[in-house]
């Protein structure tokens, strides 16, 4: 998998293969400066994927909601002031929570 280019003291805080209701699979990644979502595509003959360009980035300042959301189908819900995105997360709160957290640290070294 063909990785995303790190910023300046930038740190990857987590990571996973998930989907996007809208952006359809890809992997997730977390950092301690933004959300970044990379879209895949698979080969079912040989159980691979494929990274392509990020097709999401954002910056931890532009996020106004984070919540875990649903029971059985749980999804992250990531809120910015245009739009509202839903990932499909194994851990939904355990990621609200990371997010948050970075979201409190980067505002604290501002």
């Amino acid at each position: 998998m063909s990785q995303v280019e790190p910023r300046p003291g930038e740190k990857k805080i987590l990571d996973e293969d998930c989907a996007e209701d809208n952006l359809k699979n890809g992997f997730l990644i977390l950092t301690n400066q933004r959300i970044i979502f990379q879209k895949t595509q698979g080969t079912l003959l040989t159980l691979s994927k494929k990274a392509e360009e990020a097709a999401l980035e954002i910056p931890l300042d532009d996020i106004i909601t984070v919540k875990a959301e649903g029971r059985i189908a749980t999804k992250l819900l990531i809120a910015t002031r245009d739009t509202v995105y839903k990932f499909s997360v194994y851990n939904n709160r355990k990621w609200a929570k990371a997010v948050e957290q970075q979201i409190e640290i980067h505002k604290g070294q501002e």
